[in-house]
């Protein structure tokens, strides 16, 4: 995609200072509230890719002392809708239209998400001009390098009204 996001510009200008993935992490929570209620932190962000982190601490625990699965779930959808913000071309829009997950094993440990699609099929769909649905793939890996947890967010991409 020749075109970049303001999202990607205020990445490429934030995460190079001191603290900048840290406030772009922020500034990302205050846009989307809901998302503070885990404190992610964006690690990378490109087209087509962004990795995510999670510490663990007691506002994410479960009653055993885990993670919590709708924490794990909503840093998959922090990593899947930053990276389609980022990806998307400003010709266009996006929405989520829906998620399958897989909780694989408990999470006991600081997480690391990683959500990627595939650029060739998403610059082919662009390219048709029609809405098309997106699957972004997400993975999270405690700090074993174990997955513990896979999903696949849908988001429905369509060409903005004129």
């Amino acid at each position: 995609m020749a075109q970049t996001t303001s999202v990607l510009n205020l990445w490429t200008r934030l995460s190079a200072l001191p603290c900048g993935k840290w406030l772009f992490s922020k500034l990302v929570c205050f846009k989307a509230p809901y998302f503070a209620s885990i404190s992610p932190r964006m690690d990378e962000l490109k087209p087509g890719s962004c990795v995510v982190s999670l510490k663990k601490r007691r506002r994410v625990h479960n009653h055993i002392g885990t993670v919590h699965a709708i924490a794990i779930c909503n840093l998959a959808e922090f990593a899947a809708g930053t990276m389609t913000e980022a990806t998307v071309p400003p010709t266009h829009r996006w929405i989520p239209k829906g998620m399958t997950v897989e909780y694989l094993k408990k999470a006991p440990t600081d997480l690391r998400g990683v959500a990627s699609i595939d650029m060739a099929a998403f610059e082919a769909s662009v390219a048709a001009g029609a809405g098309f649905d997106l699957p972004v793939m997400v993975s999270v890996t405690d700090t074993g390098g174990n997955e513990v947890f896979k999903a696949v967010i849908t988001m429905w991409i369509t060409p903005r009204k004129a």
